[in-house]
């Protein structure tokens, strides 16, 4: 028999909160050095950085136990419709604000760094937060 992997749940929680208070201070220090206009770049970090937290955050939720494909196929669908709402709101707050037109590139560069967060959440999960028992007999 088998046995499967655990999930450290205190340890993938204390990464979820260091991981939230570390986007929250790096995205304080963008917004004050106005560095989403000035460093194009900018936006594609935080939007890795927030899908790989959301990743980390359905994967906590949802406490799988068989790391099958079905199971990675939900987290990745749940990131994207996270994503896909976040958009939207930006495209709301965008238009009611800034009269800014609408730049589907932009969009499509943001939901896919966030997928790539959550694709990467998805590893470091499986590497440094499910443990492996050693079956005894």
């Amino acid at each position: 028999m088998e046995n499967l992997p655990k999930m450290n749940k205190k340890k993938l929680l204390m990464r979820i909160a260091i991981l939230v208070v570390f986007i929250s201070i790096l995205n304080l220090i963008i917004l004050k050095f106005h560095w989403y206009y000035s460093i194009w770049w900018s936006d594609m970090v935080m939007h890795f950085l927030g899908g790989f937290w959301l990743g980390l955050v359905f994967l906590l939720f949802l406490k799988p136990v068989d790391t099958n494909f079905k199971e990675i196929l939900k987290i990745i669908f749940l990131v994207l419709f996270i994503s896909v709402l976040w958009e939207i709101f930006e495209i709301v707050l965008n238009k009611a604000t800034l009269r800014d037109p609408f730049n589907g590139l932009d969009t499509l560069s943001d939901l896919s760094f966030d997928l790539s967060g959550a694709f990467i959440s998805i590893f470091y999960f499986l590497k440094r937060i499910m443990i492996k028992e050693n079956f005894k007999i």
